[in-house]
């Protein structure tokens, strides 16, 4: 394991935060400005004003779906696949080897079951039609990412994969039954079989209660398979707000075939731009990456939308700004990859060269 010498992102002794100026998410009190003030004005407005502002969720049954396809048991060594199950859990094939994200099947993004926000579409296959896993990675430790539940299951039905985390949310895992867990700063790298795994610096903020909050890491990942400068690679940015290292995790760890990134939970902005991209930061995010990316074409992958209710926009409001902004920027539309839930795409196929 290599180690970075960075730690701008550290407080001595008390945790972590974002290191970048205009970074440091809001706190309760405008939480409660949000939750409270804000919605109960927007309730109170009559007339027009109020039907454009009364922006509803489409019906589930509206959110397309697809029957996965991804390869069983494991996708060729050179192939890259990625099934979408809802939110920003993927199932990734890579280096022969099948990678589970930020694993969440639940039907609440929540500490009890009865409370909190609920899964407004299913989960894009059942979790026991899983390829055997090798490996699952955690972004962070909220609810929406890291679910109980579903970790408790995965431990009894994949004993021998092994879990890669931030800094601090190893030993949570360990609790649970995780017998192989690997916990990791920004920019440290690990070899596991085929891969290398790389955490990549976010911007966001941590805490599974009210104590405790930014205890633990949170990251997103450089997945490549092999060292070369052609080998199979994806970028996963975890979850985040737009920062400035996008540039620079894509020359140092690149090139990359496709880039997951979030584009919802954004509004309102005041209050979710430190934490959440909307979709126009998302392009931006992947237009600085796409820069320093060299000649391999990169493909942009929707993620961390269409499946909790956790902010104000509607939940089909992404996907119409990222593809609205997309054209703005003149990209190629069959490098954006909008998916269904539970749609596999294959984002690299066998004996590709540059």
């Amino acid at each position: 394991m290599i180690v970075t010498q960075d730690r701008a992102h550290h407080v001595p002794g008390k945790g972590f935060r974002n290191p970048w100026p205009g970074a440091a998410p809001h706190g309760f009190g405008d939480f409660l400005r949000w939750t409270l003030t804000e919605r109960r004005r927007r309730r109170r407005r009559s007339g027009r004003e109020a039907a454009r502002d009364r922006r509803r969720d489409p019906p589930p049954s509206e959110f397309p779906r697809e029957a996965p396809s991804f390869a069983t048991p494991r996708a060729a060594p050179d192939v890259i696949t990625a099934t979408w199950v809802g939110h920003s859990t993927f199932l990734l094939q890579i280096g022969g080897m099948n990678v589970l994200l930020d694993p969440v099947w639940s039907d609440r993004a929540s500490p009890v079951p009865f409370a909190g926000p609920r899964r407004h579409t299913a989960p894009g296959f059942p979790l026991e039609a899983l390829p055997p896993l090798d490996l699952v990675l955690v972004s962070h430790d909220h609810y929406d990412h890291l679910d109980e539940p579903t970790v408790r299951q995965l431990l009894g039905a994949h004993r021998s994969a092994r879990w890669l985390a931030p800094l601090g949310v190893g030993s949570w895992l360990e609790r649970r039954g995780a017998k192989v867990v690997h916990e990791l700063d920004w920019w440290e790298r690990i070899g596991i079989d085929s891969l290398e795994i790389t955490a990549t610096p976010a911007q966001h903020f941590s805490g599974r209660s009210l104590t405790g909050r930014n205890s633990t890491l949170w990251t997103g990942w450089s997945i490549r398979a092999g060292s070369g400068e052609n080998a199979p690679s994806v970028f996963v940015a975890g979850d985040t707000g737009a920062h400035p290292e996008f540039s620079e995790i894509a020359r140092r760890l690149g090139p990359f075939d496709a880039a997951l990134l979030p584009i919802g939970a954004y509004d309102p902005r005041w209050f979710m731009r430190p934490v959440h991209m909307d979709p126009e930061d998302a392009v931006a995010a992947y237009g600085e990456m796409r820069a320093a990316n060299g000649a391999r074409a990169l493909t942009f992958v929707a993620m961390h939308w269409g499946t909790f209710k956790l902010t104000d926009e509607p939940l089909d409001e992404p996907p119409v700004r990222a593809r609205a902004a997309w054209e703005g920027a003149g990209y190629d539309p069959a490098l954006l990859w909008i998916a269904r839930h539970g749609e596999t795409r294959t984002l690299r196929s066998a004996g590709v060269s540059e």
